[in-house]
């Protein structure tokens, strides 16, 4: 059962949200969302009503539970021994997070998650599977993301250079949306099974569909109790006082009064489900100079004094599974407001799911935006296409012009100084109230290289008072990227760049030698085209380019800050 109490300052918000839950029930908001009606959102449709299939995502996908079954089966009496799933931003978060809190089960699969076009990242995985005994799961909405189809061409030929190419399509399936070019790329090349989504759920809306519950049914969860907890939820959340109607509105109206930094803590089991939770909300919410900033896995303050007055904490935990004594009644005693949810165990996190998904819909109508669409995430892709042509043109990138050299690390941007720690200190002290810091790791996404950004990431928050976010390129480009381009523009911008001298080439076509492009190459061209895409958006950004030892490098920022 998932349970939500919450302690908010009374004396500084309480009536804002007594307020505005009042008109959401005068409103009927809850009953017309069920009934599709886009005008919670706004006049025009703008493609709402075609977005709005997860509502009913856990019970249309409890239909099929024993196809999923089904494929789990055969996989396994086939002699399958792993998966390896490829995908990026909503295609492939929750089955990385069902990967991490169950992990193989019942049965069930070992999964891997490849979302990250540095080549050191693709060849670790290429590394340590067999592709003989593994399973491909290629999963993309429009069936046109070109990091997905660049794994699958790379994963394609390395199957085929194994078993030949009469047999390589059994090692694969797709899901898509009916009739995208991985469609028919699937049935031309014989694919295991095919997928077909439901094309009127969005990609951060598709956890409960195929999306997700195909990595649940591989791992060997049990669908069917999944979908029907999930179901269930739903449907308590039909009435127009539900748990999820009163998250929306807490996270809507709190944003208005300045509390607008997310931050979310999680028991250790369900840590892995704030990466996903932070795609829906930054893509949903960020937009139209608004957003809600979700800051996910960051390491706990000693003193709750460490966090500005722009949090709104969201604790979860698993029943039996509690946080360090004290540690809620010492952000509320310090005047932060917190909504604590409680599940009694994994299987909730179907509940869990549709919770956010109802909540940050709700938390659009309170911000007066579209939580459906995503217009800024084209600018990136954009950008980093004008790279990869003049790469293709000119047999390279275009050069960015250096700010200065100093101890292997090369920094691109608007400041004036002498040496890496001027550079970053002059830089963040343009902070400004209610802002915060966003650090863009183009890096492979390593233990080691996670831990020194996690340690950067809070001397850069115990110095500025700034919530600080991390994210790995490309993959937040598919989560917090739109919300970078489309909030009020207060963020301050620190990509991170290096990496081995390593590389991988990216097949033209499935099963054919030649090759235009690599790994490498794609990977900084889509971070030269998120630089320039912010900066075409008025948004400040330092780069360092830490050269190939990047761990070395992040350690020489933070003793330098030191």
């Amino acid at each position: 059962m998932v349970k939500l109490t919450e302690s908010i300052n009374p004396g500084e918000y309480q009536e804002a949200l007594s307020d505005a839950v009042a008109r959401m029930a005068a409103e009927t908001i809850t009953a017309r969302i069920w009934a599709r009606d886009h005008t919670v959102w706004k006049p025009e449709d703008e493609g709402i009503s075609n977005r709005l299939g997860w509502l009913n995502a856990a019970s249309d996908t409890l239909r099929d539970a024993e196809r999923l079954h089904a494929l789990r089966k055969g996989v396994v009496a086939d002699g399958y021994e792993r998966v390896l799933w490829l995908g990026m931003g909503g295609s492939s978060l929750a089955p990385d997070v069902f990967a991490r809190i169950f992990g193989p089960t019942n049965g069930g699969l070992p999964l891997d998650v490849l979302d990250s076009t540095d080549p050191g990242a693709v060849l670790a995985h290429a590394g340590h599977i067999d592709p003989a005994r593994t399973l491909f799961v290629v999963a993309t909405k429009s069936g046109t993301t070109a990091e997905t189809i660049s794994f699958f061409k790379f994963f394609y030929n390395r199957v085929v250079d194994v078993v030949g190419e009469e047999g390589a399509g059994a090692h694969f399936v797709a899901i898509t949306d009916a009739d995208t070019p991985l469609d028919r790329l699937s049935t031309d090349l014989g694919f295991r099974e095919v997928f077909r989504n439901d094309p009127t759920i969005g990609g951060r809306y598709s956890a409960l569909s195929y999306f997700g519950m195909v990595a649940a049914a591989l791992l060997g969860v049990d669908v069917e109790t999944f979908l029907q907890r999930a179901s269930d939820f739903a449907d308590r959340c039909r009435v127009e006082e539900n748990p999820a109607a009163r998250l929306g509105a807490i996270m809507g109206v709190l944003a208005h009064h300045g509390r607008d930094k997310l931050t979310l803590i999680s028991s250790p089991t369900l840590a892995p489900f704030g990466d996903w939770v932070e795609q829906l909300v930054a893509e949903s919410t960020g937009k139209e100079g608004t957003g809600i900033l979700p800051v996910v896995g960051e390491t706990p303050g000693a003193d709750p004094q460490v966090y500005g007055p722009d949090r709104l904490f969201v604790v979860t935990t698993l029943q039996g599974e509690p946080l360090p004594a004290g540690a809620v009644d010492a952000l509320v005693q310090a005047g932060h407001p917190v909504v604590q949810i409680e599940v009694g165990d994994p299987y909730d996190l179907g509940g869990l799911m549709f919770l956010w998904e109802l909540a940050t819909a709700v938390a659009g109508y309170h911000l007066g935006i579209n939580p459906f669409n995503q217009p800024n995430v084209e600018s990136a892709k954009r950008r980093a296409r004008e790279m990869m042509d003049a790469y293709r043109e000119q047999g390279a990138l275009p050069a960015l012009d250096p700010l200065l050299q100093d101890g292997g690390i090369t920094v691109y941007g608007d400041v004036t100084a002498g040496s890496v720690l001027e550079a970053l200190r002059e830089f963040v002290r343009q902070t400004q109230p209610g802002g915060y810091i966003a650090l863009h790791a183009y890096v492979a996404p390593t233990e080691s290289t996670t831990s020194a950004l996690r340690d950067l990431q809070t001397r850069l928050r115990d110095a500025t008072g700034q919530a600080v976010t991390l994210g790995y390129g490309p993959r937040f480009l598919h989560s917090t990227g739109q919300l970078h381009k489309g909030d009020a523009g207060k963020g301050l911008f620190v990509q991170l760049i290096g990496g081995g001298d390593q590389d991988a080439p990216i097949p033209d076509e499935a099963g054919a030698d030649a090759s235009s492009i690599t790994f490498g190459v794609l990977k900084r061209a889509q971070a030269l085209g998120d630089r320039q895409a912010l900066l075409d958006a008025g948004r400040r950004v330092l780069t360092f380019d830490l050269g190939g030892d990047v761990v070395g490098g992040i350690r020489r920022l933070i003793d330098r800050l030191s």
